[in-house]
């Protein structure tokens, strides 16, 4: 049993010295893939038409505000009521549509995303398959990174065909 327990304390450090670790900082790496550029491309056009639809709102909005804001000392009591409560309605209205442009523009931006984030992870692998490593760490969560250790952002650019 103790001649056991000395060989595997032995070998631990052997073992612990042939492990290989990279390491590599995926938001550099992100903002260099070319297809970033088409993806905030399409996210501008998407929000550009949002934008003018709720200013086409806000415009139309506005003008009823003012209309109702100059005729309502000849109003009568019920059509004042109506025209408030056309005017909260519509209010609501403008609201609502900002609520949901803006939870289609989150789940198109990851939509896009999608895509670059699983070819960026699987040059990643390939890679780490490649090369033989036993860890690779992202840079942007480190504290501390060993002089001996690998970077591997050539290479993974390389995969990818960045220059």
């Amino acid at each position: 049993m103790k001649k056991l327990i000395v060989m595997l304390a032995l070998a631990l450090p052997m073992l612990a010295s042939a492990q290989k670790y990279g390491h590599i900082n995926t938001q550099e790496l992100f903002a260099q893939m070319p297809e970033l550029t088409q993806v905030k491309a399409q996210m501008d056009t998407l929000q550009s038409m949002y934008e003018n639809q709720l200013a086409s709102m806000q415009e139309e909005f506005n003008k009823k505000v003012q209309d109702f804001q100059q005729g309502q000392a000849t109003m009568t009591d019920g059509v004042r009521e109506f025209r408030q409560q056309e005017l909260a309605e519509l209010e609501q209205r403008i609201q609502t549509f900002y609520q949901t442009a803006q939870q289609d523009i989150q789940r198109k931006q990851q939509e896009y995303l999608a895509p670059l984030h699983e070819k960026m992870s699987k040059a990643i692998q390939a890679v780490g398959e490649e090369k033989g490593f036993t860890y690779i760490f992202d840079t942007a969560a480190m504290l501390y990174i060993a002089p001996d250790a690998t970077d591997i952002m050539g290479d993974v650019k390389a995969k990818l065909g960045i220059k």
